[in-house]
């Protein structure tokens, strides 16, 4: 006898069937019994089952017991795994060293790892921190050990040690530079702080931000290489003019990187006559003497139309092309650049907004004239205060208050194109003036070098967006110093994974290729209330063409769960 199923329209049926022969020995099946639905069936039949099974004295089989499985929490992987082999490679692990003399029970360099590699990862604040431990799984580092006190110590720690710490960040980085050219970009930006409480010493302070507006801020100073490297940093108080940081930066990445030739390159904000008489007294370890290449702030433009003048009608007028040249002030070198169509633009560009700017105080000076007169229109009266007052507003609102006169102590609104001034205007259109001392650069070389500091610019944005350095919540000055030297220890791994990323020709960005390395996680399955076993998903092909353009291996545990 055998088990076979029927079908009789959608429904099947389980039948008891037996095999025989007829009298002529033609083998045959006739249906013994009909168990019932296939789909109905359960208790039912596991009794005739046993039944059988106890008749035939068979014994019965127990059904196998259900496992108990727990899941942990999946927890992100790759990306912390890829930072901390980049933190150890890079040498930020020496900073052990430094905080092992020390008298901290807690250990500051994990500590301190962790702040930075949750500044790339999920940039939150020092609480947040905590937060997004329990979401990753982070190599030598248990969540149990650590607590807020122990993340606001570490950062006391940095800043107490800073000197030593200081000698870490020279180490790591003097393998990166070259030996025999540095040329370093210095510039500065404002992080926005927050809070209202007045601390001894305190560097947030009151001053004109970057977007344009007042606001409480710090002033940060970077340095970084031609090649997007950073090398130094400084916190400044918020209300710091940019001219009078430059000397004491430059003279700082002088001693801790004995190159034999440095350029400086600095933006427009830094040019003044003190700062060219310091930077020129600056003499390098070798010897050799600094040179810099700094730009003219266009409020400074006035003070070199006479050396403009004859250059502009002599190689500008009538130009097609950028015109490239150079004379000499003050025993300096002066680029100039010009570009005729950046020229044209703004001109036209000034003219069209001086000629709106009439038209409306012609319309003005004409409703007054009508009023003056008894001509009466609908609408409010206009008085030559108001009007005043009004396309001054306008003037100013078109940066042409030096153009454009206003004579604010007439009691008749009246007004003045300086023709002069405008004059000047024109002549400087288009036009970028650098100064240095470098005696073998060309003027093409000069302005190719100046540009380059658009990308310390970026790096800045790195630091506001990625990064997330501001606003800044804490009040202690200490704690913003500490608080500005994770996020500087944090654009370094972000420039270098975006150098060997570009040297490898991988098209992606740095938080781009976090993200994607993300996906490799971390897995813990406990069976019925054993020993948990721990394994990671699936490296794809694009995990790994990542780490092998980042120069980091797979990521391995010690136990791996192969059914994940």
């Amino acid at each position: 006898m055998f088990i076979k199923l029927t079908r009789s329209g959608p429904n099947q049926y389980v039948q008891l069937v037996e095999a025989f022969r007829d009298d002529t020995g033609r083998p045959k099946q006739r249906t013994v019994a009909t168990l019932g639905r296939l789909d109905q069936l359960g208790g039912e039949l596991q009794s005739v089952i046993s039944g059988l099974q106890r008749i035939t004295g068979q014994t019965p089989v127990a059904s196998p017991p259900t496992p108990t499985v727990s899941f942990e929490s999946a927890r992100d992987f790759g990306d912390v795994w890829t930072l901390t082999e980049l933190w150890n490679s890079l040498g930020f692990d020496r900073l052990r060293k430094v905080f092992r003399r020390t008298r901290h029970s807690i250990d500051v360099e994990s500590l301190i790892r962790v702040m930075v590699l949750n500044r790339l990862c999920d940039p939150d604040s020092k609480l947040g921190v905590l937060r997004w431990l329990q979401t990753v799984s982070l190599p030598g580092v248990t969540l149990e050990s650590i607590d807020h006190q122990h993340l606001l110590r570490a950062m006391d720690a940095l800043v107490d040690h800073k000197e030593a710490v200081d000698g870490v960040m020279s180490a790591l980085l003097r393998p990166l530079v070259d030996q025999d050219l540095a040329m370093v970009f210095y510039d500065m930006t404002t992080i926005r702080a927050a809070g209202l409480s007045e601390e001894d010493g305190d560097v947030r302070h009151y001053g004109m931000s970057k977007e344009g507006v007042v606001a409480r801020q710090v002033m940060l100073g970077v340095v970084q290489t031609s090649e997007g490297l950073p090398l130094y940093h400084e916190v400044f108080d918020g209300n710091t003019a940019e001219v009078t940081t430059i000397k004491g930066v430059i003279e700082k990445i002088v001693k801790r990187f004995p190159v034999k030739r440095v350029i400086a390159v600095a933006d427009r904000g830094l040019l003044s006559t003190d700062n060219l008489a310091g930077l020129q007294a600056i003499t390098l370890p070798g010897g050799g003497k600094l040179e810099f290449i700094l730009a003219v702030p266009g409020r400074r433009y006035g003070d070199f139309v006479e050396l403009l003048g004859p250059f502009h009608a002599a190689q500008c007028a009538g130009a097609r092309q950028e015109v490239l040249g150079e004379v000499q002030w003050n025993k300096l070198r002066l680029i100039i650049a010009h570009d005729p169509h950046v020229a044209l633009e703004a001109s036209t560009k000034r003219d069209n907004r001086i000629a709106e700017l009439e038209k409306q105080a012609a319309q003005w000076v004409g409703k007054l004239d009508e009023q003056d007169t008894g001509q009466s229109k609908r609408g409010r009266k206009l008085s030559d205060g108001g009007a005043r007052a009004r396309f001054y507003h306008e003037v100013c609102l078109a940066h042409l208050a030096r153009i454009i006169k206003v004579d604010l102590k007439s009691e008749l609104f009246s007004y003045h194109l300086d023709e002069r001034a405008l004059k000047h205007a024109r002549l400087m259109d288009g036009k970028l003036l650098l100064v240095t001392n470098t005696p073998d650069l060309s003027p093409a070389q000069v302005i190719k070098r100046y540009k380059s500091l658009a990308d310390i610019e970026r790096g800045f944005r790195v630091l506001k967006s990625e990064i997330e350095i501001g606003p800044i919540y804490h009040r202690l000055p200490e704690r913003i110093r500490a608080h500005a030297a994770i996020c500087f220890m944090a654009l370094i791994l972000y420039r270098v994974m975006r150098s060997r990323l570009r040297a490898s020709a991988t098209p992606i960005s740095p938080e781009r290729a976090l993200d994607k390395l993300r996906r490799i996680q971390h897995h813990q399955v406990t069976l019925n209330n054993t020993q948990p076993v721990t394994g990671l998903s699936t490296v794809n092909q694009e995990h790994s063409d990542i780490l092998s353009a980042l120069t980091v291996k797979k990521p391995t545990l010690n136990t791996q769960l192969t059914l994940l």
